[in-house]
């Protein structure tokens, strides 16, 4: 298939349960075989968000050399054949789930601001150690950094999540979330970031996040597909570069009809086979919006 994409691994089983694994969490694993999808939580760590004042990282605890050794194993059997994306950092108040839970979380915010700064600073400890052992592990492609949001990126970029504030108001995302991002995000090249379906009220505060080089929009029940939408959401993040998915029917449709947007990334699926998938390119090569 005369596809453009570029292919890469994403370490699933690391997705979440090692940033609390690291501290001495319980990893627990989910298995989604319908989607290949392998994943990993952790239990809450404490009973209450004050003992984060006894949280220190290990950097040669079990979680973390298991880290390494199975980045290091998947780095050598992809070199020359595809490459190793970034995983998804679990900072901000994504940390303090692992610690305390989503609820208790939410009620920290108003009831014990200071002990959830502090975690916030752990939690930049924690996601800065493992993403830097991230990239000096795995190779770059051009000087770029291989994506399961956005295919590629030049730079080291990495992948930031704020999924807690989807389910608040952008008050708390600018409260709480923005300097977090940023501050980690200085330390590399920028980031990436998704947005779900019941998190678009943050769509005009995540494009204008520091350092961000592109915005993965999500499809979840209950929510209108993000491709049937586009124009609209497009208008609200500006000049953001996107990421949707859609089906074949679907895009092969706006192709003929010259509606796609441009600047979008378009992750397409369900050709009927080959043949089909590489006409289709043919036409995309030579589309312009």
């Amino acid at each position: 298939m005369e596809d453009d994409s570029i292919p890469s691994a994403y370490l699933s089983e690391f997705d979440q349960g090692l940033y609390g694994g690291v501290l001495g969490g319980e990893v627990q694993f989910m298995a989604h075989p319908e989607i290949g999808w392998i994943s990993s939580m952790v239990a809450p760590l404490l009973e209450e968000l004050s003992e984060v004042r006894g949280l220190t990282l290990d950097p040669s605890s079990e979680w973390f050399e298991r880290f390494r050794a199975q980045t290091r194993l998947f780095a050598e059997a992809a070199a020359g054949k595809f490459g190793i994306s970034h995983f998804i950092l679990i900072d901000g108040l994504n940390f303090v789930f692992e610690l305390v839970g989503a609820t208790n979380t939410y009620m920290a915010l108003d009831e014990s601001p200071e002990l959830v700064r502090e975690a916030i600073d752990l939690a930049l400890e924690v996601n800065l150690a493992i993403q830097r052992e991230f990239f000096q592990l795995t190779a770059r492609f051009e000087g770029g950094t291989f994506s399961n949001m956005c295919q590629w990126l030049p730079g080291r970029i990495v992948s930031e999540s704020v999924d807690p504030f989807h389910m608040t108001s952008v008050d708390y995302f600018e409260r709480w979330g923005r300097e977090p991002i940023a501050r980690l995000a200085r330390e590399f090249d920028g980031l990436v970031v998704h947005i779900h379906g019941n998190g678009r009220h943050l769509l005009e505060a995540a494009a204008s996040i520091e350092g961000l080089q592109a915005m993965m929009l999500a499809d979840d029940r209950g929510f209108p597909l993000a491709f049937d939408v586009l124009p609209e959401l497009q208008v609200r993040t500006g000049d953001t570069p996107l990421v949707v998915s859609t089906e074949f029917d679907a895009f092969t449709r706006a192709l003929e009809q010259h509606t796609l947007c441009g600047g979008v990334l378009y992750n397409v699926e369900g050709a009927p086979d080959g043949d089909a998938a590489n006409r289709c390119m043919e036409t995309v090569r030579a589309y312009r919006a």
